[in-house]
């Protein structure tokens, strides 16, 4: 495991910022410190020792440059990688463009069976989210004990280490993000222990939070849980059309 020294992070660029200077050779990693989709291609950047050879562009995305999607990314999202002179997006792509095309400890098995595995488990984190957020603003039922159970099943397949595949890829990387936000808010809110029962998941959560390279990306919780109660507790009691810049990365 590559191991660092915390990073100094840059500032975060505006409406009034100027840009860097575009498509110059340089690989920059755009992105939003509380987003957990970008988050996902920052913890890889970070395991591969990657910190020098890709360069953090964090943005304001509640008061966005428009150079942003005017210059780099028209999808005017992130997370988003400006490498040899091309843009690519999408943060489950992302992360396997950066274990392939870069140094580093490689993050994904080449064992045919195991990587099939990988795959499904990547894929089944898009169904999760669809699951478990929905659940914030009317508290976790069937359905989330459900989701979970099946991570903990998962989790159980491999007796060689405590993490998805027994050792660490990016199927964990892709989930890390997810289970950080839901841990913090469910307990919070609504005093669900998504750990409790479920001994795997809650070994893995453990061991998750000893690498540095996802510590150094974690989120505030008291901001989370403000951020959360905003977004699913406060907008749908008072059921208004206000509109949270950017939902769907929080």
């Amino acid at each position: 495991m590559i191991r660092s020294v915390q990073e100094v992070l840059p500032p975060v660029l505006d409406s009034t910022s100027e840009p860097p200077p575009l498509f110059d050779g340089t690989t920059r990693l755009y992105t939003y410190f509380q987003c957990p989709f970008a988050q996902r291609v920052w913890i890889t950047r970070n395991y591969k020792g990657l910190q020098d050879e890709i360069k953090l562009v964090p943005l304001d995305l509640q008061n966005r440059p428009a150079w942003y999607k005017e210059k780099v990314y028209p999808e005017n999202k992130v997370p988003a990688l400006e490498h040899n002179n091309k843009i690519i997006g999408e943060s489950l792509d992302l992360i396997k463009y950066v274990d392939s095309h870069f140094k580093g400890p490689a993050l994904l098995p080449e064992d045919p069976t195991t990587r099939e595995f990988a795959e499904e488990l990547l894929s089944y984190t898009n169904t999760l989210n669809s699951i478990v957020y929905p659940s914030f603003k009317g508290g976790p039922g069937k359905e989330v004990d459900g989701a979970f159970d099946h991570l903990e099943t998962a989790l159980h397949k491999f007796s060689d280490g405590p993490f998805f595949l027994g050792q660490f890829s990016l199927v964990d990387i892709a989930y890390a993000p997810f289970i950080e936000r839901f841990d913090i808010f469910l307990q919070d809110v609504w005093k669900y222990d998504l750990k409790a029962g479920r001994p795997a998941l809650a070994a893995w959560i453990e061991e998750i939070n000893k690498i540095d390279a996802y510590k150094q990306t974690k989120c505030d919780p008291k901001q989370l849980i403000e951020l959360y109660k905003t977004r699913f507790l406060v907008v749908s009691y008072l059921r208004t059309s206000i509109i949270i810049p950017d939902s769907s990365c929080f």
